[in-house]
């Protein structure tokens, strides 16, 4: 096997190669310095797109329109379903992922340009539907801010998941949104953990952080759920009970499960990850996710990718229900055709019957007239 370097607080250690370009530069080690060998810089570059919004029609994913303030995630989570859709901007899903990061300065102008238009008819929105809206770029950046501002100004329902405490920081605006009933919070936490997030999430919040967040969002008034997301059968599998307990102490309501997912060029920066940094456990864990992937570690099919099959899958679906049953998380527990991206929108009731538009400046709105929905 090639020498991966690992770099300080990144998730992947290599670039696999992009199946759109033509060419490939492999790193070799020897020719790196000690600088290089510890530590890689994050790049940030402009996302010029004129929409913000993305409509989908995949019958596995619960919601229809999503907002994505970045492309390229600075958490690292080695697994991210996500990394392959750099490789269509031109870069890697592996360390690429996590060092070029897209940033739309423009999505709140361009979410209030889209609630202006005639032909909006107000629908819950989840954020994101693909990287972290707090990832660390978003303490100076204030992206995800300022597209809350506009979901609060047009009172349009929106659904977010992160795994980040920094969503605490706009607690005065998500208050304002709960009491609206326009706005539910998912909080991922994968394991309890330490040792094995800092690996497997290097730049997330560590988990008491997250259910901190949980405690504070709750406090608040805003209604709180816990992904746990994704389940690693063979490594995190064993605390889902904890993992629920703890976060329906500090205030969860609702809970939801998807085991892991490994698509594309995710397969291979997952598995050199998970033979450097838990060798012991490495073989069982990819049976096990054979074993729910029909025979494979990854299965795309319509039905089955959120959910899995066979024994071991029934197994975890059996033990979430029952634990989220015992420990009075409201409604039916979600067990079955999760979304990484978020809540399903009709289990929290968030409304739209609130939604208004600007009578003038997008941004300088004093008021609003509404606009009758069903």
């Amino acid at each position: 096997m090639a020498e991966h370097i690992h770099r300080r607080g990144r998730g992947a250690a290599l670039n696999p190669a992009n199946p759109y370009e033509r060419f490939h530069l492999e790193e070799d080690p020897a020719e790196l310095d000690e600088k290089e060998r510890r530590a890689i810089p994050t790049t940030f570059h402009t996302d010029a797109s004129r929409t913000i919004l993305s409509r989908n029609d995949s019958p596995d994913v619960p919601f229809t329109w999503s907002l994505n303030p970045y492309r390229g995630c600075e958490h690292g989570c080695v697994y991210c379903y996500a990394r392959p859709g750099h490789e269509y901007l031109g870069y890697s899903a592996g360390l690429d992922f996590e060092t070029h990061i897209m940033v739309k300065h423009d999505a709140a102008h361009l979410l209030a340009e889209t609630f202006e238009r005639p032909s909006w008819k107000p629908a819950v929105v989840a954020l994101s539907g693909a990287t972290d809206p707090y990832q660390p770029a978003e303490r100076r950046l204030r992206i995800t801010r300022q597209c809350l501002e506009v979901f609060l100004r047009y009172r349009n329902p929106v659904a977010l998941i992160t795994k980040n405490h920094l969503v605490t920081r706009d607690i005065d605006l998500l208050a304002e949104m709960a009491r609206l009933d326009i706005v539910h919070v998912n909080v991922s936490v994968t394991s309890l953990r330490d040792d094995v997030t800092a690996g497997m999430e290097p730049r997330t919040s560590r988990p008491a952080r997250r259910l901190d967040a949980i405690r504070e969002l709750t406090e608040a008034g805003i209604r709180c759920g816990v992904m746990v997301a994704p389940v690693i059968p063979g490594l995190t599998d064993e605390e889902v009970p904890a993992i629920l307990a703890a976060a329906r102490e500090a205030g969860a309501v609702r809970a939801s499960w998807i085991p892991v997912r490994l698509p594309g060029a995710v397969e291979p920066i997952f598995r050199e990850w998970l033979e450097r940094v838990h060798p012991g456990r490495a073989e069982k864990v990819l049976a096990r996710i054979r074993s729910m992937r029909g025979g494979e570690l990854n299965d795309g099919r319509f039905g089955k990718r959120m959910q899995g099959e066979g024994p071991w899958a029934d197994i975890l679906n059996a033990l979430f229900r029952q634990t989220t049953r015992r420990l009075g998380y409201e409604g039916r527990a979600e067990a079955e055709a999760g979304s990484e991206a978020g809540p399903r929108a009709e289990h929290f009731a968030l409304t739209t019957r609130h939604f208004r538009r600007s009578q003038g400046d997008l941004f300088g709105l004093q008021g609003g007239r509404s606009v009758n929905t069903p």
